[in-house]
């Protein structure tokens, strides 16, 4: 919820914005994002649509589940 708090009031045009914002958010080259949650417990991978300022939640789960998925295709 602390996330989502910070997501909603937030007002990113860039993923490069959301990096300033969470230091220890990853940018991935297409407009993806993963946040690491309750200290790298869980992971959230994001797609950002910059022109529209929309965040789309491609992936939410523990750590361990992420390292099964390609994140470039979810």
């Amino acid at each position: 919820m602390a996330w989502y708090r910070e997501a909603v009031k937030a007002d990113w045009s860039t993923p490069n914005e959301v990096k300033q914002q969470f230091g220890n958010a990853s940018v991935l080259k297409d407009g993806r994002v993963v946040f690491d949650i309750a200290g790298n417990t869980y992971r959230l991978v994001v797609w950002i649509n910059d022109p529209y300022r929309v965040l789309y939640i491609r992936f939410i789960g523990t750590h361990q589940q992420y390292d099964q998925i390609e994140v470039k295709a979810t």
